[in-house]
């Protein structure tokens, strides 16, 4: 099963209090983006966030599950808790501070 356009654009929607939120189709499922920092997997309608000490510090108890077959953990973010837009920008902010600035890409064709 794939994500539905749907299910991505309610969670950017959601979590758009967190930030400049953007997603991008990887593998066939989604990469979501907060502020330029990938922090989360939207896949097979399920919302995956990247593992952080202050992510697993504001859930609190977490679920952790594999986004794709093979994996790392991600924290697995139950769909009922994406009605609370300030719950999940929350979580989505704390995550994407939590993470360090991406490594700016080389330009092609330089060395």
């Amino acid at each position: 099963m794939s994500t539905q356009q749907k299910t991505v654009d309610y969670i950017v929607e959601q979590s758009a209090g967190a930030g400049t939120i953007t997603t991008r189709k990887m593998f066939g499922e989604y990469g979501m983006y907060c502020d330029g920092k990938v922090m989360a997997f939207i896949c097979d309608d399920q919302l995956f966030i990247k593992p952080t000490p202050a992510g697993r510090a504001y859930l609190g108890a977490v679920t952790e599950a594999e986004a794709y077959p093979g994996s790392k953990p991600y924290f697995l973010i139950d769909g009922d808790r994406w009605d609370d837009a300030d719950w999940l920008a929350g979580l989505v902010k704390t995550t994407a501070d939590d993470l360090p600035t991406p490594k700016p890409k080389k330009p092609k064709g330089s060395k």
